[in-house]
């Protein structure tokens, strides 16, 4: 495993949206903003964005899972060959989104919340009792502080009692600081990757990474000068999703530029912060 495509679930919405108690209808706009991540790279490419909307010819209100079924079923080619892992947090990882992966060979590793899997719950007590369950711990230093990472896992089993189900294989870990035993960290995922004590540690690598399509995609777009916490116009029709590709396509240039090109590099590292750099061209510009 070295690359992954997160998706990650957003909303931009209007500039003037007010309190509801004072009774004003307010609007916003919902997306899926799919982004790849590695290990080694502090970058994050934005990929083209999904549209949570009513589409046509249909009547029912859309959804995020469906919304993320046609960005796979309309880009697996885009990523087919290239040993690319979906990320998806906990809404993903159940058999219609899983069966949507599978049909187009692509790996995953999402987030199983028991609590939101009932039937993961009765088959795990079945596997405990039967011994199928097996443990893998190592300990890791961070920052000079001791962590047991202790996980569970097995291959092979059905993520729904209904039949059929998908068979998808499950682990779980749990992080406690060695001096004192206290959990610092627990969660669980189903994946296709086969699991083994030498791939666990890439799961829960490839998870953390996962977060990246936050920090360095969304956070970036919301307060780094791009503005997308606000929606620059609902339109009639497509104007606020056209809106929104163009600020996505101008944020995907310039990581781009900051990858490949050696002037781009020596002005942003001269002149700091992103929101500055920003700030200058708009200057100069206007002024010109």
């Amino acid at each position: 495993m070295k690359s992954y495509l997160g998706s990650y679930w957003w909303s931009w919405m209007d500039a003037n949206i007010t309190v509801p108690q004072t009774g004003k209808v307010t609007y916003f706009h919902s997306a899926i903003l799919p982004a790849i991540v590695h290990p080694e790279k502090e970058q994050v490419i934005s990929l083209a964005p999904e549209f949570i909307c009513p589409q046509d010819g249909h009547k029912r209100q859309d959804c995020e899972i469906e919304a993320a079924k046609r960005w796979v079923t309309n880009n697996a080619s885009l990523v087919e060959g290239q040993g690319i892992t979906l990320l998806g947090d906990d809404i993903y990882s159940h058999q219609p989104m899983i069966v949507n992966a599978l049909m187009h060979n692509l790996i995953f590793i999402f987030v199983c919340l028991p609590q939101s899997h009932g039937a993961l719950e009765e088959w795990l007590t079945f596997l405990d009792k039967t011994g199928e369950i097996k443990t893998f711990e190592h300990k890791r230093y961070l920052n000079g502080q001791g962590e047991i990472w202790s996980y569970r896992h097995v291959n092979q089993y059905p993520v729904r009692n209904e039949k059929p189900a998908q068979m998808v294989n499950w682990c779980e870990l749990t992080v406690k600081r060695d001096k004192d035993g206290e959990v610092i960290y627990h969660n669980s995922w189903v994946t296709n990757h086969s699991l083994s004590p030498e791939v666990l540690p890439e799961i829960a690598a490839a998870w953390r990474d996962r977060w990246k399509t936050e920090s360095g995609n969304h956070n970036v777009l919301k307060n780094r000068g791009y503005h997308l916490e606000h929606n620059f116009g609902h339109g009639l029709h497509h104007l606020s999703m056209f809106l929104l590709t163009l600020n996505l396509l101008a944020f995907l240039f310039h990581t781009v530029l900051g990858l490949v090109d050696q002037h781009y590099q020596r002005i942003r590292q001269h002149r700091g912060t992103r929101r500055g750099f920003f700030q200058d061209l708009f200057s100069l510009t206007k002024y010109l």
